[in-house]
């Protein structure tokens, strides 16, 4: 993709990925709009964009990753609809399944619910990877199922590290991998000084690449083999 993003033709169907720092990201179609891990400015030291959505995802349920007050709701809705658990959902033709992992915490026990949750919009299936701090199991990926856009944290820390990363892409094989939660300059220290930035990944995956605002992307222009891009966070 050599760093830019494709241009829609005026009859597909279409998509538009920005990346709102962190885990967060907001998926705009014709069919409506999706917000991801929205995360409270105080606790991880961004600020998040004021932003509206039809439908919001929560992977885990702590500051970094779930202040839903911070998402309004579309004018053609009273409120908000709102996934974090496991299960099936379809609101306003988007669709959206949960698939849930464990996290554990820093002695290897299993403590609470990661939620990986995969969002079906204008024909596109993009699967955002939570908080996920393990390796996915062989029945995870099956139940996961077929990803056309893989949003993957590659910054360790309290998620997968680079190596682990780069291992569950090749287990997913996504069509394009988006990388989140990695470091920026605007991270709250000391809480987020050892996580990694996202140059660190690209070069164990062996790419260079010059990150974009948003990506818009259809179903009919999916490359062949895995592409990474980096989206700019709109909050760094």
């Amino acid at each position: 993709m050599s760093g830019q993003a494709w241009k829609p033709w005026y009859y597909e169907k279409c998509m538009q990925i920005t990346y709102l720092g962190h885990s967060a990201f907001k998926l705009k179609g014709k069919t409506g709009v999706v917000v991801t891990d929205p995360y409270k400015t105080e606790a991880v030291g961004l600020h998040f964009p004021s932003v509206s959505a039809d439908l919001v995802s929560i992977s885990f349920n702590d500051a970094g990753h779930n202040a839903l007050e911070n998402v309004s709701p579309n004018t053609s809705r009273e409120k908000v609809f709102v996934v974090s658990k496991p299960g099936e959902y379809e609101v306003s033709g988007i669709s959206i399944f949960g698939v849930p992992t464990t996290f554990k915490n820093e002695t290897g026990q299993s403590t609470v619910e990661n939620n990986i949750f995969t969002i079906l919009l204008e024909n596109l299936r993009i699967c955002h990877l939570g908080q996920l701090n393990s390796e996915l199991t062989a029945k995870q990926v099956e139940a996961i199922g077929s990803v056309d856009i893989l949003l993957c944290p590659v910054g360790g820390l309290n998620t997968i590290d680079v190596a682990q990363a780069i291992k569950t892409i090749r287990q997913i094989e996504p069509s394009i991998v988006i990388p989140m939660y990695f470091k920026t300059a605007s991270h709250r220290l000391p809480e987020f000084a050892d996580l990694d930035p996202v140059e660190k990944f690209l070069h164990a995956y062996g790419v260079e690449t010059t990150p974009v605002p948003a990506l818009e992307i259809s179903s009919l222009r999916l490359p062949e083999e895995t592409e990474v891009v980096v989206l700019i966070p709109t909050a760094a």
